[in-house]
């Protein structure tokens, strides 16, 4: 007999007797169920079974059995809305719930945080949107970044965010010149599928390196003995080990190529193991052969659950200074101003930008001082935005228009911007309201990040609604930033992809991190419009410990734990 079937049976009895106890007989209850004395025999011996009511049978001809109700017909409703949404099915759990999404959320909070069940310490967390694909090499949003930091291994990362290069997949390294670097392998390391890492690993990993425009001076990856591995560059690069700790250098299998699930279930080396993928949940399992400190807690489990039940979860880039001094629950640190900003990225190639009056005009229409106060009228207020105006916090290089200028014509643009993120629908809505009223149309394109880094559909773009987060690098992330997507490719003049070159190169040369404020200054008087600055933090309940936010507004796995109350 199904569960759901006999939940239905027990609402039955539970209405027609109000949820009181009764005395009563058993051929009363096989009418109520319309079943055989026989069939009502075996539900209510089921029902007993599962501990939601008792049936004592009477004895002696004509004397009445006792009905008596452990749980409550509500009660039943929450734990199979509850079921429900350990699927990710948020309908069904809302429609078993009457559709009071008050009841909802309060459930879902209730499955929100640390637990432990049969010895094993399980955290699971909210999330608003599906979870891309967690292949490093692949264009990764901030989420997806710290993920693949959780599953792989570099062969140094940074310590923390005072970007301090530590070892990790190597215990050792010497720089033996400004263009050849060598690194020692640890022992012993293994995948998740318990095969060993090899040199044959780290050599195909890095060599893939030389394909991206930040990498390109990657001229060969040797080894020149055991667990060793030799790294040539084309031109001096004193920096490159902090390089090494990007996601795009982490160390994947040789073979992953051939697995057509890899971006979707990756084999790494990290401290924790991809254990279930599917569209609503991502589990992430305590790897117990990791090189470095088993993770503390065993299980991660990362529920996905749209947005309307996330206003309900207040996440915390939402939540004003004020909330959060009354909120239940409590910030692990400070908030953190993200290291980048929002922006707009005008198509100087091929879209209308390409016009220098066009430029101009968006240029000075669409700064963050005329958007802002249209997109607290859009409900934005609780996101703790700020005006930028360049691409890094304190930085001041986007200078207002002296006058106002007008459209030079009617016309229709396109925005594009990455799918499933709660701020840029209402953005798109924003600029599509400031330029109707002087009669230019905005048609909007929502990608996926393959699509919107890559520059796909460039010409069919006039303007790229974003945000750029240099983490834990800091100002000098925006080199990276601009070799790593080719987006700047599909829409930066020849003259600007060839500053950006030599403002790299420069950088390289000299250490000098000034060099990334000249680009980005660069960057903002000719083509890009900083937008917004955005504050990042970490809620997290008393009982999970030592849950401290990173660059990227998440918290390392594998140092929290649950203190038993």
């Amino acid at each position: 007999m199904s569960g759901q079937r006999l939940r239905a049976q027990f609402t039955r009895l539970y209405h027609h007797f109000n949820g009181e106890d009764t005395d009563t007989a058993l051929q009363a209850i096989a009418d109520i169920l319309v079943c055989t004395r026989r069939n009502a025999r075996m539900v209510l011996s089921k029902l007993e079974e599962h501990g939601w009511l008792t049936w004592q049978p009477s004895v002696g001809r004509g004397k009445l059995s006792r009905l008596t109700f452990l749980r409550s017909e509500s009660a039943l409703r929450e734990e199979q809305a509850a079921q429900w949404l350990t699927q990710g099915k948020i309908d069904q759990a809302l429609a078993c719930l009457d559709h009071d999404s008050t009841k909802l959320v309060t459930l879902i909070q209730k499955q929100m945080g640390p637990s432990t069940q049969n010895g094993r310490q399980i955290v699971r967390l909210p999330y608003y949107r599906q979870l891309e694909e967690l292949d490093p090499r692949g264009p990764l949003r901030r989420s997806e970044q710290h993920l693949v930091g959780q599953i792989f291994n570099g062969l140094v990362r940074y310590r923390g965010n005072d970007r301090i290069v530590v070892a990790d997949l190597a215990h050792h390294w010497d720089a033996i010149s400004a263009s050849q670097w060598r690194f020692y392998l640890r022992p012993g390391v293994r995948f998740h599928d318990g095969r060993l890492m090899t040199e044959h690993d780290v050599i195909a990993s890095l060599s893939n390196l030389a394909t991206r425009r930040f990498f390109a001076h990657v001229a060969s990856v040797t080894s020149p003995g055991p667990r060793m591995i030799d790294i040539h560059l084309s031109c001096p690069d004193p920096l490159f080990d902090h390089a090494l700790t990007l996601p795009e250098a982490l160390i994947l299998p040789a073979d992953c190529d051939h697995d057509k699930q890899f971006a979707y279930q990756p084999v790494g080396t990290g401290p924790y193991r991809v254990a279930e993928r599917q569209a609503h949940r991502l589990v992430l399992e305590a790897f117990d052969d990791y090189f470095g400190y088993r993770a503390l807690t065993d299980e991660i489990q990362i529920m996905v659950f749209d947005e309307a039940a996330m206003c309900y979860l207040t996440p915390s880039t939402t939540l004003t200074p004020e909330r959060l001094a009354s909120h239940q629950t409590t910030l692990s640190q400070k908030l953190e101003m993200d290291q980048g900003a929002g922006y707009l990225l005008l198509n100087c190639r091929d879209g209308l930008a390409k016009q220098p009056v066009w430029r101009d005009y968006l240029h000075a229409k669409l700064s963050s001082l005329q958007l802002l106060p249209r997109l607290a009228a859009h409900g934005m207020g609780e996101y703790r935005l700020f005006n930028a105006y360049g691409l890094m916090p304190g930085w001041m290089h986007y200078v207002q228009a002296e006058r106002e200028l007008t459209a030079p014509g009617r016309t229709s643009l396109t925005v594009a911007y990455l799918s499933d993120h709660p701020l840029y629908p209402l953005i798109a809505q924003a600029i599509t309201k400031h330029l109707s009223e002087e009669g230019i149309t905005v048609n909007v394109l929502a990608l996926s990040p393959a699509e919107y880094f890559s520059g796909r559909y460039s010409r069919k773009i006039d303007i790229w609604l974003g945000a750029m987060s240099f983490g834990e690098r800091g100002q000098v992330g925006l080199f990276n930033w601009l070799g790593t997507h080719d987006l700047v490719l599909h829409a930066c003049t020849d003259a600007l992809v060839t500053k950006i070159e030599t403002e790299t190169r420069r950088w390289r040369e000299t250490q000098d991190d000034h060099c990334a404020e000249t680009l980005a200054r660069c960057l903002v008087e000719h083509q890009m419009i900083p937008l917004f600055h955005i504050w990042m933090g970490v809620m997290a309940t008393p009982d999970l410990q030592d849950v401290a936010s990173n660059a990227v507004g998440w918290f390392d796995f594998k140092s929290i734990w649950h203190k038993p109350g």
